[in-house]
């Protein structure tokens, strides 16, 4: 694809400590899988990245510096929470790494709710940190992000945000 980066240094399940090794929001295509170079947040509650869980936009960063958290307290309430991607590895503060946000994913953590074809959202209400939670009308949730295509085997349709 013209104007799109082709090579990367970073593999897809390594974590730099140090420096970025590609740049941070480059985007990222294999197979029909899709993923995003960012830069992780342990946040106020010092939660570490899991791989294979889903991590937040930070409240105050986010989108635009591509930081991000499993902290769901880290990303704001309900309505304000944009959930980022799935970690492909397990990261620390401050390291970077890649998430996967586009095509199917098999999550480490169990989905709190719902069956499969469900659309899930981040949410605070009965969530553990790195999770997602089945859309539920009269609770004021965020934006839809993935679709469970298999509940027992964790499997989700990631549809987050670029």
């Amino acid at each position: 694809m013209p104007g799109l980066k082709q090579v990367f240094i970073q593999a897809l399940t390594e974590i730099s400590t140090e420096v970025a090794k590609d740049t941070l929001g480059d985007i990222r295509w294999e197979g029909n899988k899709c993923y995003k170079y960012v830069q992780y947040d342990e946040a106020a509650a010092a939660v570490t990245g899991v791989a294979g869980e889903v991590a937040y936009y930070i409240l105050d960063t986010g989108y635009g510096a591509n930081n991000v958290s499993s902290d769901f307290s880290a990303c704001g309430a309900d309505a304000t929470c944009i959930g980022a991607g799935v970690l492909q590895a397990s990261l620390d503060d401050e390291d970077f790494g890649w998430i996967q946000i586009k095509g199917l994913a098999t999550l480490s953590i169990a989905i709190i709710a719902g069956v499969d074809g469900n659309a899930l959202t981040p949410s605070g209400v009965g969530a553990n940190d790195g999770s997602l939670d089945v859309v539920v009308t009269t609770v004021a949730l965020g934006h839809i992000c993935a679709f469970i295509t298999d509940k027992d085997q964790k499997e989700i349709m990631c549809d987050f945000p670029f």
